[in-house]
């Protein structure tokens, strides 16, 4: 049995929850990690020396980077829908996926964390949240653009693990107060992701 460990509040636990949920593997989720579970114990820090969620614990071993566990997790169930064999075709899903873990998810933190988790490093920095807006929402604008012009998924016609990410990535833009700009592709591209099961099982819309 696979076990996930990390609090569903982390968008990149949920990450790891919907691909599997995707994948259609079983696993038990542990989600008292990082919530009242400390992720500075020896005990997890045996498991990821970066005292960080998401872990994943299998009968091959342990592995932690949110992105490293999705492409694993597809590999394990052998869904080359979700991530394809095709070399092309499977690094362009894994361009947008390492495009969300670095440029996008290095827009929003400043602005998230100040407007939404409140944190105290970041509430009242105000030429910094708006800085962090306005990159964030330069970048939502993109995949607008991309998602205009496939109509459908971030890599192209099919579902893949890159609209896990990217859909997660969403939600978050969504829920922060901020201005933004119209984006028609991306609402409607949301509609569709929140139509799958796997998606309505680990997302809850209401989460940043």
């Amino acid at each position: 049995m696979l076990r996930i460990l990390g609090r569903p509040i982390s968008i990149n636990v949920r990450k790891v929850l919907w691909a599997a949920a995707e994948a259609g593997l079983a696993f038990d989720h542990e989600p008292e990690w990082a919530a009242s579970r400390d992720v500075n114990s020896p005990e997890f820090l045996a498991l990821n020396p970066n005292g960080l969620v998401p872990v994943l614990v299998s009968d091959e071993g342990v592995l932690w980077e949110s992105n490293t566990i999705c492409r694993y997790l597809a590999g394990r169930a052998g869904r080359s829908d979700l991530l394809p064999a095709a070399a092309f075709a499977r690094a362009e899903v894994e361009k947008w996926m390492d495009w969300q873990a670095t440029e996008l998810n290095g827009a929003w933190g400043p602005a998230f964390l100040a407007l939404v988790r409140r944190h105290p490093d970041h509430v009242g920095d105000e030429g910094a949240i708006a800085r962090s807006a306005a990159r964030w929402n330069s970048l939502m604008l993109l995949l607008e653009r991309r998602l205009a012009e496939t109509g459908a998924h971030v890599a192209g016609e099919a579902f893949t693990l890159a609209d896990v990410a990217i859909g997660l990535s969403l939600q978050r833009w969504l829920r922060t107060p901020i201005a933004r700009p119209p984006t028609p592709a991306l609402l409607a591209y949301r509609t569709r992701l929140q139509e799958r099961p796997a998606a309505q099982a680990w997302i809850d819309p209401d989460v940043p």
